[in-house]
């Protein structure tokens, strides 16, 4: 209700900007976005800067993809720090390092750019059109990497918007407006929720859905995160998606909390992780309402495996840890059913997870495990527990992982230590039992 005052009083404030402005600038007069923007940054009333704000976000929903493009390229070229004030600035520090001096440079070498989407983010819907904006912009950087100071000034204010403080975390119910729960049917991205009766089930008695919200973005979730209460530690999908409900006559207390996806909603926030708070949360949640659980664990995929698996079977992955016996069974990968044929999956399993547990502890890209699942886990503290052979079948989870599955671990007493580890000496944190996977005798010495 407080968010929703809010919205109304920035709208009324863009009415009265619209007729005290409105007469002076119409798109089709000077109405390119670049000067659009460029004015909005010399305006110093604030009923007009609303509405001019509004007036940039209803034209750059109009825009194609090439004039989007050109449009980050007039915020990369033509909203800088002023040079010579910059220039002027470094020398006057360098000749005088005082706490003032600092100020000043620091005043000169601020971002316009980022000044300009302060601006626009007042607007009445100026949040939810800055995170499109980044949405768009991602679309363009793997082709155009000279617009990422463009993106890291998003990141930056996004980051600051976007602060844990600013966010709350609700639980997830069948009453939930239908609004929500309909866009976390389209939104989940790890295992699909395949309409109304597949959600029912997620949110039964033995499950708990939370999800991240923003006051900005009232009826978007950000990010949720899917759990089931366990008796046990389990490495298969299907145990967790199994449609029946188990009755109360065979369901024991559950002693594990299994967190099965985590899924974020809003491309336009990629960077700006909020998934290790709300995993963090629903500990502490679970452990206040069912206090006989013990064990907090995921079931996650390896995203990263099936390709580098695959460079690997085509011989591109340089020093491949396998013995020649090994890399022909590699081979069989080529038949889409090999999981289907007893015999090969019982050839083909030492050797995928002996190179899986390879992967997850020693394959690394700047001190870092490959694997972006592993990367945020172990980021924030979790043990490398377990490599679930077969765990999940689907088409996606054969081509991600050969259909394996990894259980990490958050053991409450060891999560900072073992954050620790990993931050300051890239430590992967493993159980015994994964480092064993790497001694079998069809990975090469």
């Amino acid at each position: 209700m407080k968010t929703r005052s809010l919205r109304n009083l920035i709208s009324n404030i863009a009415s009265v900007g619209r007729q005290a402005f409105g007469g002076r600038l119409r798109r089709g007069h000077n109405g390119e976005i670049g000067d659009m923007c460029k004015r909005l940054l010399a305006i110093r009333s604030e009923a007009s800067a609303v509405w001019l704000a509004e007036e940039i976000i209803d034209t750059y929903a109009e825009l194609n993809d090439e004039k989007r493009l050109d449009f980050f390229g007039v915020l990369l070229h033509e909203f800088l720090p002023n040079a010579e004030n910059l220039n002027a600035a470094i020398e006057f520090y360098q000749a005088n390092p005082t706490p003032d001096a600092l100020m000043k440079l620091v005043k000169a070498a601020n971002s316009p750019r980022q000044t300009l989407f302060r601006a626009i983010n007042m607007a009445p819907e100026g949040t939810a059109a800055i995170v499109a904006m980044r949405e768009d912009l991602n679309c363009f950087l793997d082709q155009q990497p000279q617009l990422l100071p463009v993106d890291s000034d998003m990141v930056y204010l996004l980051r600051l918007w976007f602060n844990r403080g600013f966010l709350s975390i609700e639980r997830i119910d069948w009453h939930t407006s239908a609004a929500i729960l309909e866009k976390l049917i389209a939104y989940e991205a790890v295992h699909e929720i395949r309409g109304w009766d597949d959600l029912r089930r997620r949110l039964a008695s033995d499950r708990r859905f939370f999800a991240f919200f923003h006051p900005a973005l009232p009826d978007e979730p950000l990010v949720f995160v899917e759990v089931a209460l366990m008796q046990s530690l389990t490495g298969s999908i299907e145990s967790v998606l199994q449609q029946d409900q188990p009755s109360e006559d065979n369901r024991g207390k559950p002693d594990t909390a299994i967190f099965y996806s985590i899924s974020n909603c809003q491309p336009g926030l990629t960077g700006v992780s909020f998934g290790d708070f709300l995993i963090k949360y629903v500990m502490d949640e679970l452990s206040a309402e069912l206090p006989h659980i013990k064990t907090f664990a995921t079931l996650s995929p390896i995203p990263g495996f099936g390709h580098w698996l695959n460079d690997a079977a085509t011989n591109k992955v340089s020093d491949l840890p396998l013995t020649e016996h090994g890399q022909q069974q590699l081979e069989q990968l080529t038949d889409p059913n090999w999981y289907l044929n007893e015999k090969v999956a019982a050839e083909l399993e030492p050797v995928l997870l002996g190179l899986c547990a390879y992967y997850l502890l020693i394959v690394k890209e700047h001190g870092e495990p490959l694997d972006p699942v592993a990367r945020f886990h172990l980021r924030n503290g979790a043990r490398l527990e377990r490599i679930n052979w077969l765990g999940d079948c689907s088409p996606k989870g054969l081509k991600q992982s050969a259909g394996m599955l990894v259980n990490y671990v958050y053991e409450t007493k060891l999560v900072t230590q073992n954050h620790e580890a990993y931050v300051n000496d890239g430590e992967v944190i493993s159980s015994s039992n994964v480092q064993q996977l790497l001694k079998a005798k069809i990975i090469a010495a």
